[in-house]
């Protein structure tokens, strides 16, 4: 009896320790199973994970790329060279009175002083004067070249620089301790320097001129009450041209006696093209006229008025300035961040002209032979210029 109870009740063990056992393994294969499927789900979302961009990267592909502006090409048989410094558009150009220096000044906080005797050469160096916390929008140099002032566009005042020669022949710029008071109700248009250097003048759009000496007072106010010029430039050959909104321009002769009360009187009105914010330069023997409509620059014969030489896309931008050197032997225009350097070959022209119609009206024979040689060496002066192009 005991023998049979022991033997029922170790069956009965048996049988528990086999449901258990069956039981664990049942379990084991679902869990197997379970880590398996998620196995497959999880590969994707991982492969997914790697795949998905960042939020950088999604802010990134969200902005629109600023495309790099491309570089404005021109050429020209008449292009002498291009200066290329400025990291900004450049908004004036100045000469110095010794033919020596290019004073330019842009909106990347920056006036350059280039060297003339490097425009035909490969390469173009320069000196760096910085303005600080504006930029200038105006340069002159002062008439014994030890100087420059600027017409700043934030602070709408004048700041004159002192150009201080080192021993290699190179420039440090000084600025003077303190800028002009602000005077000007609208925006100024022209700065300039006197011929004694003793005073400076200031042209603003509400048409009034003011003439300050050079400590920043004001010494006089004028109101000219002119509306209708676009644009006015003066040649130290006495005469001066102004671009009308009427579409022409005009040549006034400015040597007269003004203590005898003489006005400046015509001499030429021209048609011409012309838009909102034109250029006109006269160069400093009187004989070119240039003037610049848009992008594009056309040469006049001053003594004729005849259009002679027309340059088209200059710039990639609306010409800000068009000045001849002091020898009348270049032309330079500026619109965006680079300066073209023309070889003035109209102003040859005219020059020959103006000498061989001297040469047929002379009888002297010493003031002859005088011009047939200045014929000749202009006419040789021409010729480099015409062959150099076409190389």
């Amino acid at each position: 009896m005991e023998f049979a109870a022991i033997f029922a009740l170790s069956v009965l063990i048996g049988a528990l320790v086999v449901l258990v056992a069956v039981a664990v393994g049942r379990q084991k294969d679902e869990l197997s199973e379970q880590n398996e499927q998620n196995k497959d789900t999880d590969a994707p979302v991982e492969e997914n994970a790697t795949k998905a961009p960042s939020k950088k990267q999604k802010l990134q592909q969200q902005r629109p790329r600023k495309e790099r502006p491309q570089q404005h090409t021109f050429s020209h048989q008449l292009l002498a060279s291009s200066l290329k410094s400025h990291s900004g558009n450049v908004t004036c150009l100045d000469f110095s009175s010794n033919a020596k220096y290019l004073a330019s000044c842009s909106d990347d906080r920056t006036i350059r002083i280039w060297s003339t005797k490097d425009f035909l050469d490969r390469d173009h160096k320069c000196l760096r004067a910085n303005v600080d916390f504006d930029h200038a929008t105006l340069v002159r140099f002062s008439p014994d070249c030890r100087a420059f002032i600027t017409w700043l566009a934030n602070g709408e005042t004048i700041r004159i620089y002192k150009m201080i020669k080192k021993d290699d022949g190179t420039f440090n710029f000084k600025a003077a301790p303190g800028d002009f008071p602000q005077k000007h109700k609208g925006i100024i248009i022209n700065i300039g320097i006197a011929e004694t250097g003793k005073f400076i003048m200031s042209a603003s759009v509400d048409t009034t001129i003011m003439i300050w000496d050079l400590k920043g007072e004001v010494l006089a106010t004028i109101n000219t009450n002119q509306m209708t010029s676009l644009y006015a430039a003066v040649s130290p050959c006495g005469r001066m041209v102004t671009v009308s909104k009427d579409g022409t321009w005009k040549l006034w002769d400015t040597d007269v006696e003004y203590k005898k009360k003489q006005d400046p009187y015509l001499l030429r009105t021209v048609p011409c093209q012309v838009s909102e914010g034109s250029r006109i330069a006269l160069s400093p023997d009187g004989r070119v006229v240039a003037i610049s409509n848009v992008c594009d620059i056309a040469l006049y014969s001053a003594t004729t008025g005849e259009l002679e030489e027309e340059f088209h896309g200059v710039h990639s931008e609306k010409i800000t300035d068009l000045k001849f050197d002091i020898n009348s032997r270049f032309l330079v225009s500026t619109g965006d961040r680079a300066i073209r350097v023309f070889h003035n070959v109209t102003g040859y022209r005219a020059s020959i002209q103006d000498m061989q119609t001297m040469l047929k009206k002379t009888t002297n024979d010493g003031v002859r032979q005088r011009l047939q040689q200045q014929i000749s060496d202009a006419q040789s002066a021409l010729d480099t210029v015409l062959n150099a192009s076409k190389n």
